[in-house]
């Protein structure tokens, strides 16, 4: 199975919406704090257009993808 990083940071809605949902899907994933990674952070900002979107996730080898949905998550897992 592809292992799921997702970035985050805190107080955000978007981040606390997607982290339920992977629970209630039962997907295992990886946080990553940038607010606390700079090298994190500087990731985020590589693949979201210089800004630091959140959540962005990653699945294996797929390219990042910024405030996926679960749908989208568990298609990247099935490839």
């Amino acid at each position: 199975m592809n292992t799921v990083t997702m970035y985050w940071r805190p107080g955000c809605a978007f981040c606390i919406r997607l982290r339920a949902q992977l629970r209630l899907a039962r997907i295992p994933y990886r946080k990553v704090n940038i607010w606390r990674d700079p090298d994190a952070a500087a990731f985020v900002r590589s693949v979201a257009d210089g800004n630091e979107t959140v959540p962005t996730v990653v699945v294996g080898g797929h390219p990042a993808m910024v405030n996926p949905s679960v749908r989208r998550i568990r298609e990247a897992l099935q490839d």
